[in-house]
Order: structure tokens, then C-alpha cells, then sequence
């Protein structure tokens, strides 16, 4: 079925309420998901993956600093989704660039790390470089990387997969780098066991937006009931509070 971006940006934010979500973190949320798919970068199929888990994030240790210096920082996310606690690490890696003109910041513990894009382009738009690194799967090994310029509208994007071993990389791991004095760029190298190697550019980026714009956004029928039906889960709050109100008075 076709929607439009309004729809599904208010049925997002009413299920990320409805999950536990803090307020700002829900719109996150939301917005990480909403940017990638009308970039065309497949959010809806990445929100698939972390939807059947959302619901633990509200049991999980909140993300926190394990280490910290001037330039650099560790966090561990707790193996909570980055629609929960990726937008934080960039906010920190972009001041820590602010203050010093370069800083990068190792995540620990941290799934659907595609969503990072959206912070990254947040970065640029304010006039910080950004770059992101991380290798993902359980059999067959991707790796990712995203890059946005200082004053860029939009990053380039690069995954491939691999033949690197799954007893050899943390595929929970992200590497943020922002700087304030030197334009960052990133590109998957062709290297021998490099293959399906995909790359979009920020132009093409732009112009997945413009198509997207014009044309609405696709859901698959069953994705678009789940959604709807985790965020009822507000709705029914919303309603037994006001009975009690009514009752109250």
C-alpha cells in the first residue's frame, strides 16, 4: 500500500511512544526511520528487523560512557537498538569536534546501525564532517561506512559484503568520526573478498528524495498493521487516564 510521509511519521512516533520511548527519543526514532526509506535506503526493511525487539529496550541499562578524553569517547548501548541510543553518540562525537576539531567515538553493544545516517547528515547540515564504520551479520559479514562533508545536504553510502570470518569483527561495534577542520570522506576499498559492493552518492540520495516526495512511500499491508497496532498501545493509555480524569472531577 502506498502512504504518505505524514502518516507514517505520526503512526512511527505513536509506536516508539507506545514501546517506552522517552519523549525526543521516540521522534528520533521515528525521523531515522522516515529519513532512510525516502532516501531510499531501505529504512522499512531495517525497521522489520529491530520491530520484533523494540519492546526490551525499556529493560535494558540505559547507554553510558565507559570512557572519555578530550578527542575521544567509548559507549556501551547495552545491546539496545540504535533508534534508542545512536543520536546521543553523534551529539557527543559533534561536540567533542566543536571543542577540539576532531573526535571519534567507538559504540559498543548496538544494533540496526543504519539508522545512523540520519544523525550523520544532521552533522553535516551544521557544518561538522562526520563518518561512520561498522561490519555486520551472523554468517555472511557486511561492512557499511557513510560520510557527509561540512554544509552538505546529504551523505554518500557504501556496503559490501565480505569474506571476513564472524569469530573476527564485533558486529555490534560502530566508529563515529566528526571533524570541524578537515572534510571526511568514506568508501568501501575493492579489495580481494569485497563483492555485491553498493555505493549511492549524496546526488542520488537527493534525488531518492525528490521521487519520494512525488510519489508517497510503499509499505508492505502486514508492516503497516503491526506498526499501527504496537501504537494503539498509547492510544488505550491515553484513554483509561482520561476515564480515570472524567471520574475523578
Amino acid at each position: 500500500m502506498k502512504i504518505s510521509m505524514n502518516e507514517l511519521s505520526a503512526a512511527l512516533r505513536r509506536c516508539f511512544e507506545a514501546t517506552g520511548y522517552f519523549v525526543g527519543n521516540y521522534e528520533d526514532a521515528a525521523n531515522m526511520i522516515l529519513w532512510l526509506e525516502k532516501h531510499g535506503l531501505k529504512g522499512l526493511e531495517e525497521l522489520t528487523r529491530a520491530l520484533p525487539y523494540i519492546n526490551q529496550d525499556r529493560d535494558k541499562p540505559l547507554n553510558n560512557v565507559v570512557y572519555e578524553d578530550s578527542a575521544s569517547a567509548i559507549i556501551d548501548c547495552h545491546d539496545r537498538s540504535a533508534l534508542n541510543c545512536i543520536a546521543s553518540s553523534v551529539d557527543l562525537a559533534h561536540a567533542k569536534a566543536l571543542e577540539n576539531g576532531i573526535a571519534t567515538v567507538t559504540v559498543h553493544n548496538c544494533h540496526n546501525r543504519k539508522f545512523i545516517l540520519k544523525a550523520l547528515t544532521d552533522c553535516g547540515r551544521r557544518g561538522i564532517s562526520a563518518a561512520a564504520y561498522w561490519q555486520n551479520g551472523s554468517s555472511l559479514i557486511t561492512e557499511h561506512t557513510a560520510a557527509i562533508k561540512a554544509g552538505d545536504r546529504y551523505p554518500s553510502y557504501s556496503e559490501a559484503a565480505t569474506n571476513i570470518q564472524l569469530n573476527e569483527v564485533d558486529t555490534r561495534a560502530l566508529t563515529i568520526i566528526c571533524s570541524s577542520r578537515v572534510d571526511l570522506t568514506s568508501s568501501l576499498q575493492k579489495s580481494k573478498g569485497n563483492t555485491a559492493t553498493f555505493n549511492v552518492s549524496p546526488e542520488q540520495v537527493a534525488a531518492n528524495k525528490e521521487k519520494s516526495v512525488e510519489n508517497g512511500i510503499n509499505i508492505d499491508d502486514d508492516l503497516w498493521a503491526e506498526i499501527n497496532r504496537v501504537g494503539t498501545g498509547i492510544l488505550v493509555s491515553a484513554s483509561e487516564q482520561s476515564r480515570q480524569g472524567a471520574g475523578g472531577r
